[in-house]
């Protein structure tokens, strides 16, 4: 018997993966892919938008092999944010690489921009601060640096996608992954005259901006998969995985665990954030955006195979056991190996231990790794509670180090409040498949989608030594960030 499915995609940072949604809601199958990343310079992140986009298809055939008996009614995209590359309008040939939402290259022009005293205005008309993360400057330097004579379209990674998934005849993003441009208007929902002309991109660059539930064009010539699928959905990966955990209701929200964190809470309208957070469109369905705060956490699990690599153990579940038996007290450590995020935004901070000595031991050093992934979310969390309108509701979890019950029970302790541990990892390609849902009549409304079955596990917080090791962290984080020798910051 013939299955009816939707093909989620999930494009992340060092991998994409494809999963199988049936009507039911349920996760049929998955497949993944490696993407690779490139550091050409020291605080650079760049990857090849040829690799990415055969990594998806890699992602689908080894997703449709598991189950090949399969009807695709729809296919869905979750992606990472920030992200950007630049191609031939009429070749749809690559003019230059996927700078990374990690990549630090533009961090001269941001500081220049704050410096002019650009910053409060471009905060208020898109919820975001001036920092390299974010794509208004880094779409400028693909600009200045593509071939001539080339008729140019920008995106982010939907974008791509969208452009690949449909031969070129859709130029097209939605408006979660726009929202992160930092050249979009968030109240009035349009690109902002204003802000491309401040950060040099034409409009006519851009790609047109659709609901997160819309329809994006149909699949052509994509190995694997026939011709006229429907393109029904397409989301940054943080804000699908919000909505792929049903929270609806203004005060719920989550934490991604990956290379970086995002911590969302949804909200009942918009918000001007005041500081160390950012206010962005969750979702967009049928023309209304429902707003979200966020704090962007560059470096998360990422410290974790590096810690790995560092003390020579055989993988990161050795690590998290070696950080279980580690005495109390040791050292404070920060992984702003490219600066910090939210609730920070200090560009120049780099990564260190601090206090530490010779009674130091390995398994205090691998605590105070695990330990920087709970306290980063604990201080981000902190930053949404004062300035939420709303009292803090439901906390879900997600990503794969969400699995890890060792990292999520300390994410609990630190934040004192019970955590919402997912059983299924994909919780960004369910949040789309969602979404395409409802673009094509599988599911009528939130309603329907709340009511789909999730396994999930509660995780109640009990260590009682949190504020020692919270003051250790708070003077690590203040040797992080003061005093950087200007050679350090180039």
């Amino acid at each position: 018997m013939t299955t009816t499915a939707i093909l989620a995609i999930d494009q992340g940072t060092t991998n994409s993966k494809a999963v199988l949604v049936s009507t039911a809601g349920e996760i049929l199958s998955r497949g993944s892919s490696p993407v690779g990343i490139e550091h050409p310079q020291p605080g650079w992140v760049e990857q090849s938008p040829v690799r990415l986009w055969v990594s998806v298809q890699e992602a689908i055939d080894r997703c449709i092999q598991a189950i090949p008996d399969v009807e695709i009614i729809g296919i869905a995209i979750s992606n990472q944010r920030e992200s950007v590359t630049i191609w031939d309008a009429q070749t749809g040939e690559p003019l230059g690489p996927v700078v990374s939402w990690q990549c630090r290259r533009t961090a001269a022009t941001c500081s220049a921009l704050i410096a002019a005293g650009h910053a409060p205005r471009v905060q208020t008309l898109t919820g975001l601060p001036i920092d390299p993360m974010f794509p208004g400057p880094k779409m400028k330097w693909l600009l200045d640096r593509a071939p001539a004579g080339h008729n140019v379209k920008l995106g982010t990674i939907d974008a791509w996608l969208i452009h690949c998934f449909t031969g070129g005849a859709v130029h097209a993003c939605d408006a979660a992954n726009a929202a992160r441009s930092q050249l979009y208007d968030l109240n009035g929902q349009v690109w902002s005259d204003e802000l491309c002309t401040l950060f040099g991109v034409p409009k006519s660059a851009l790609p047109e901006v659709r609901d997160s539930a819309a329809h994006f064009g149909v699949t052509s010539n994509v190995p694997g998969l026939k011709d006229g699928i429907p393109i029904a959905a397409a989301i940054g990966d943080s804000h699908a995985a919000l909505f792929g955990h049903g929270a609806f209701n203004p005060g719920d929200g989550k934490a991604t665990f990956g290379t970086g964190s995002s911590i969302m809470t949804t909200l009942p309208g918009f918000i001007a954030p005041q500081q160390g957070i950012t206010t962005t469109i969750a979702w967009s369905i049928a023309g209304k955006p429902t707003y979200a705060f966020e704090g962007n956490i560059l470096v998360s699990a990422a410290s974790l195979p590096w810690m790995v690599d560092m003390l020579g153990l055989p993988d990161v579940q050795a690590l998290t056991e070696l950080a279980a038996t580690a005495a109390p007290g040791g050292p404070g450590f920060v992984p702003a190996f490219v600066g910090l995020g939210a609730p920070y935004w200090h560009s120049d901070a780099r990564a260190l231990f601090s206090g530490m000595t010779f009674n130091t031991t390995r398994a205090q050093m691998a605590r105070s790794v695990t330990d920087s992934i709970a306290f980063q979310v604990h201080d981000v969390f902190k930053a949404m509670a004062s300035q939420s309108q709303t009292p803090m509701g439901r906390l879900y979890v997600d990503g794969g180090p969400s699995q890890n019950i060792f990292l999520m029970q300390c994410v609990a302790d630190v934040l004192d409040r019970s955590i919402i541990q997912c059983d299924a990892p994909e919780a960004s390609a369910l949040g789309a498949a969602y979404l395409a849902g409802l673009s094509l009549g599988v599911w009528s409304d939130l309603a329907a989608i709340s009511a789909l079955p999730r396994n999930s596990n509660t995780i109640t917080p009990r260590s009682s030594d949190v504020m020692d090791r919270l003051h250790v962290w708070q003077d690590a984080i203040y040797r992080s960030t003061v005093s950087v020798p200007s050679s350090m910051s180039e």
